[in-house]
């Protein structure tokens, strides 16, 4: 057995609250959260929190209108 299905096993018999502490750990370091300062992180989740309401309340773009935005941002 390789090293990485020992982990795996070993992660397979952690209670689920500490599955999810492990995971949310992993996310935030692939993702550079880790290295996002608190005011950074702040900025991050009230934004997330904006787009969510927008896509609820009906103000949300198509992806036709998100690429040809996409494409405004990049100058094509």
């Amino acid at each position: 057995m390789s090293t990485v299905d020992e982990i795996e096993s070993a992660i397979e018999e952690l209670p689920v609250n500490q599955r999810e502490v492990l995971e949310s750990r992993w996310l935030a370091r692939r993702f550079g959260l880790d290295i996002m300062s608190e005011g950074e992180r702040v900025e991050l989740l009230a934004s997330l929190d904006e787009a969510e309401w927008e896509i609820d309340s009906g103000r949300g773009l198509s992806a036709d209108e998100m690429r040809g935005a996409v494409r405004s941002w990049a100058g094509r």
